[in-house]
């Protein structure tokens, strides 16, 4: 395994121990607190089915990429596509949504050990960030949680 496969699956466990241990200290008060406001409130609970949601589209778009594919359609609407998936999300707690975004990061961490430096270097659409390689695509799928996290450290005072 290349070192730079080994970089992201670093990133990504990481990443994803973080989240885990932030969720996992969350009240049952705090879950329903608002973090943000546009386009419309979004909870602490809301955060975290973003997450799992974002986890499993962004796989499969990579997995397009890797498979020669171009990724997000040029003219994906991702606000859209957040507010399908928070309907969609809308009823499961928050216990079932770590695990699934547990299942999920394994998912990814498995996927990229599968991948090989030539791989990294495919470009394709990311819905956020335009043309990139799938390198980039993947440091992005940690990336995003961080910004995210960043977000709810603020909004509950740590």
């Amino acid at each position: 395994m290349s070192q730079r496969i080994e970089e992201l699956l670093a990133r990504l466990q990481r990443g994803l121990e973080k989240t885990l241990a932030i969720f996992s200290s969350i009240t049952p008060a705090q879950w329903g607190a608002v973090l943000y406001e546009k386009p419309y409130p979004w909870t602490v609970r809301d955060l975290l089915a973003h997450f799992l949601s974002s986890e499993e589209g962004l796989l499969r778009l990579a997995q397009d990429i890797a498979a020669g594919g171009p990724g997000a359609p040029e003219d994906f609407d991702y606000n859209a596509y957040n507010a399908a998936e928070q309907k969609r999300l809308a009823g499961v707690p928050p216990e079932q949504l770590i695990e699934a975004l547990k299942s999920a990061r394994h998912r990814t961490i498995e996927w990229v050990a599968s991948l090989s430096d030539e791989d990294l270097d495919r470009v394709g659409r990311h819905p956020a960030l335009g043309e990139v390689t799938l390198e980039t695509f993947i440091n992005a799928i940690y990336g995003h949680q961080l910004l995210h996290m960043r977000d709810l450290m603020n909004a509950l005072g740590g």
